[in-house]
């Protein structure tokens, strides 16, 4: 097992997402920047598990994206999860790294933080690596 492959699935991720149509102005981060207002995805958590066989070595990368508004209403942030997962599910990203088998969803959380005035999805995806 090896976490290699992590900041090339990051890399490419980021440059999916920045190159996505529907995306465009959305701002992208891996971490949240001071004094952030509007609407801003954020490339955050992740876990990592071997899943080497006897051929190969590889690796399972769980990948929380996150879509964070101050606006009203949960609407657009959907609109933009939804934008991410269509640009991610099934995606042929290259990666310097290691090989991508596959790229799956597996859930989404939307809620409301600080004190309601803050919305929020989590998208949390698995990547599949061949090292």
């Amino acid at each position: 097992m090896s976490y290699g492959a992590a900041p090339a699935l990051q890399t490419a991720v980021f440059q999916r997402l920045s190159a996505w149509p529907t995306l465009a102005g959305v701002s992208i981060y891996d971490a949240v920047p001071p004094n952030v207002t509007g609407t801003f995805v954020l490339i955050g958590p992740e876990e990592a598990r071997d899943q080497s066989d006897k051929t190969s070595a590889g690796a399972e990368h769980q990948l929380v994206i996150s879509v964070i508004t101050d606006a009203t209403g949960f609407l657009s942030i959907k609109t933009i999860a939804a934008d991410i997962s269509d640009a991610l599910i099934g995606a042929p990203l290259t990666l310097i790294r290691g090989t991508l088998v596959n790229l799956l969803f597996l859930r989404a959380s939307a809620r409301r933080i600080e004190e309601g005035e803050t919305r929020r999805i989590d998208l949390t995806f698995r990547a599949r690596i061949q090292l």
